[in-house]
């Protein structure tokens, strides 16, 4: 009777080496050609080494088998990160016909240890396309998702079916769920957008429900920069000076004492559009946005001070008088003098 490996790793006392297994009898494995003098060589285990070194040798034959197949479950084991091994499984699961149904689970159970690894995610994406049945993908990444809300390759997987399989109802709804549950969920917030990019588009309408919907999570946060973020990207579709009502809900949070520096940021690019307008009250508008920038520079986003100095002196080159900019200079001097 065969001996049971000793090595470390995942795979328990009951694994038993490649060697040690009859039905690999005739297989001479294939070491990592490293070269005649190699660098820095990676201290593999003694377990990761044999595995891989049959793999090599499996691959060196093209053999495309039943063991081939378990023998890329070891590796996998060992790396899931290993493109080749994911790439020759795919090969062998389709020569041999296998159950696809089974390779789903089995990718399923995967990605539960290894979530943030594209490879899993891309092996996912290809047995959905085979099966073309996507009818657990969104509850699976919303699984994924509820463990870590932000996992940038949940919401690729989610996103590429939604957008393949057109199954877009109920995705606002699954949004506004995980806002609530934390608002400052920048991925949920860029989903938001995606979905509606992809089904109702930003109309007029859709803005002006979006402009509502998304205050209401400012008033609550004004430090929120995600909805802030969220707020004039879809103002910008159509140009910030298009929405007066925005400035408006600004100004009053602004006199309600809220002095967010996402807040004075947003008025500043209000006020400069509105400048490129060219407006009968321009120099007044300038002021107002001049006046913002050194808010900003000097108390509330000291840690973009200069890039604040910069648009201010920017906008009084494009917009304002030589009267303005030599304002401008004195104040900048005498700031530096102090």
């Amino acid at each position: 009777m065969a001996e049971s490996s000793s090595d470390e790793g995942s795979f328990g006392q009951s694994w038993i080496r490649y060697d040690q297994r009859q039905e690999w009898n005739d297989i001479e494995p294939v070491p990592q050609d490293d070269g005649p003098f190699p660098v820095v060589r990676i201290a593999y285990t003694d377990q990761f080494q044999h595995v891989y070194d049959y793999f090599r040798a499996i691959v060196a034959k093209n053999e495309r088998s039943e063991r081939a197949l378990n023998l890329t479950k070891d590796a996998i084991d060992l790396n899931a990160a290993n493109y080749t091994v994911w790439h020759y499984r795919r090969q062998l699961l389709q020569d041999l016909k296998c159950d696809l149904q089974q390779e789903l689970d089995y990718i399923t159970e995967v990605i539960h240890e290894h979530a943030k690894n594209y490879q899993v995610w891309h092996h996912r994406q290809v047995i959905v396309e085979w099966l073309n049945d996507a009818s657990k993908e969104l509850s699976f990444t919303s699984n994924i998702l509820h463990i870590d809300a932000k996992n940038y390759h949940a919401w690729q997987h989610r996103q590429w079916v939604l957008k393949k399989y057109s199954i877009w109802e109920n995705e606002l709804d699954y949004v506004d769920k995980l806002l609530n549950i934390d608002l400052r969920n920048n991925s949920a917030w860029n989903h938001r957008y995606f979905v509606i990019c992809n089904t109702t588009k930003f109309s007029d309408e859709i803005v002006a429900r979006e402009i509502n919907y998304t205050w209401d999570f400012i008033e609550q946060t004004p430090h929120n920069e995600s909805a802030w973020n969220y707020l004039k990207g879809i103002l910008m579709l159509k140009g910030l000076r298009e929405y007066p009502e925005v400035l408006d809900k600004c100004v009053a949070l602004f006199e309600s004492n809220c002095r967010s520096p996402y807040l004075l940021s947003c008025m500043v690019d209000i006020y400069e559009d509105q400048l490129e307008a060219n407006p009968p009250n321009k120099k007044e508008i300038l002021n107002k946005a001049l006046e913002f920038c050194e808010m900003l520079a000097d108390e509330h986003d000291l840690i973009r001070q200069e890039y604040w100095r910069y648009i201010s002196r920017s906008l009084s080159m494009e917009h304002g008088s030589s009267e303005e900019e030599m304002k401008t200079d004195d104040n900048e001097a005498n700031t530096e003098t102090a």
